[in-house]
């Protein structure tokens, strides 16, 4: 009887309100932040005036912002590439690996300088509908494994990924900056490019410049003031980029020193999902609008040399409810030689069924054993096998102390699958 007697007078009120509804503002209306906002314009990097996929400090900055506002970047795939939910294997083929990685930016941080070091914090991440996870030929973690292009098409929502290709699992969101960093100093750029031909020289993989495809075109182009100079963007140095570490995810904060005034903030790569590793060579890649805030941490750069990150129970989510793990030593078959060790003494390797305190054989040999394990208990093939190791399980050290057979585990969640 009571709620009766309510609901007359709680509808007289409501429409009472409703006629002076001009006087009262809605939530939606009320603004309390300052959004800078970086926009992609064309269809590719290439028409991009806010997109540069090489790293150089003659690169003009798009956009300027101060600290505590608020940036919403919008990112471009890693590989700039045209794929679409319907792709097969033979379009991995004709991805021009030269466009690797389209990043927005630069983005000039008011008071920020050389020296200093500026913190950026993922505040969050509206990912595409579409992402892919790409074996391409010579690329990734087993190269010598996987001659042959494949491709897994992913159908995304802010819950989780699904794709024809890999049926019967389902990958939960866990996006976070693939590549994020600030442009290097005239001096960086030197000290970079003589260590990576040293490298190079020595019969190591690094990669340098190349010309070809390179963004903006007037700066590191083939006929670029600078296109000698403008390093790829694939390998992480110490101004961060494609560092890909899985646990930067939304409400971490990034350190990274400062190399010129203004930092120039850069973000791209975009990765729904990522086991810790990418084996594969790529994760879930996507576009996505990304919004970031940033601090000035003066003059610590003196302290914090390379990139850096801190944060709190975010990453707690990261870790699966079921899981099965492999573990590996640094074991391998005698007159196998693994792609990584080509440029050493490969020869003394040669005959050796073990090698000495040696991460990367360990590493190898525990997602070997996850991947057959895998395609025993799941009925994945070896391609679908690696491309749900790269996406959802992680590499990680056990120890580094245990001559010669350090630890490798490589952890995957079960969750994941639907049966």
């Amino acid at each position: 009887m009571k709620l009766r007697s309510i609901l007359p007078v709680a509808g007289c009120a409501l429409g009472l309100l409703a006629g002076f509804s001009s006087a009262f503002a809605d939530t939606t209306d009320v603004k309390t932040q300052t959004i800078v906002e970086v926009l992609k314009e064309g269809e590719h990097c290439e028409q991009d005036p806010h997109c540069f996929n090489r790293y150089h400090p003659a690169i003009k900055p798009v956009a300027r912002a101060k600290p505590g506002d608020l940036i919403k970047v919008h990112t471009r795939d890693a590989l700039d590439s045209n794929l679409t939910i319907d792709s097969e294997p033979k379009d991995v083929l004709a991805i021009d690996l030269n466009l690797i990685h389209p990043m927005t930016g630069p983005i000039y941080i008011e008071g920020a300088e050389r020296g200093d070091v500026l913190a950026v914090t993922l505040v969050d991440i509206d990912s595409d509908e579409y992402g892919y996870t790409t074996l391409i030929p010579g690329f990734g973690f087993l190269p010598d494994l996987f001659p042959e292009p494949f491709i897994a098409n992913w159908k995304l929502n802010n819950l989780e990924a699904v794709s024809k290709e890999v049926p019967g699992v389902r990958i939960p969101m866990a996006a976070f900056m693939g590549s994020v960093g600030v442009l290097p100093g005239e001096a960086e750029v030197e000290k970079w490019l003589a260590r990576e031909s040293e490298l190079a020289a020595a019969g190591g993989v690094a990669l340098p410049p190349e010309p070809t495809g390179a963004r903006p075109a007037d700066i590191c182009g083939p006929n670029g003031s600078h296109k000698d100079k403008c390093l790829r963007t694939i390998p992480p140095r110490e101004n961060g980029g494609n560092m890909d570490v899985q646990q930067m995810v939304k409400g971490t904060t990034l350190l990274l020193p400062c190399f010129i005034d203004g930092c120039g903030l850069f973000i791209g790569d975009v990765h729904y999902a990522q086991g810790d590793g990418e084996v594969a060579g790529t994760a879930i890649e996507t576009g996505a609008v990304v919004t970031v805030q940033t601090e000035i941490r003066k003059g610590m750069a003196s302290l914090i040399k390379q990139p850096q990150f801190e944060g709190g129970s975010q990453i707690k989510a990261l870790e699966p409810d079921r899981f099965h793990a492999t573990v590996g030593f640094p074991l391998k078959e005698a007159g196998e030689i693994p792609p990584q060790w080509t440029y050493l003494d490969s020869e003394k390797i040669r005959p050796l069924s073990q090698l000495s305190n040696d991460i990367t054989m360990a590493a190898r040999n525990s997602l070997l054993q996850m991947l057959d394990w895998l395609q025993a208990t799941k009925g994945l093939s070896r391609e679908q096998a690696f491309v749900v190791t790269s996406v959802a399980c992680d590499l990680r050290i056990g120890n580094v102390v245990d001559v010669p057979n350090y630890v490798v585990s490589t952890i995957c969640p079960m969750e994941i699958f639907s049966e």
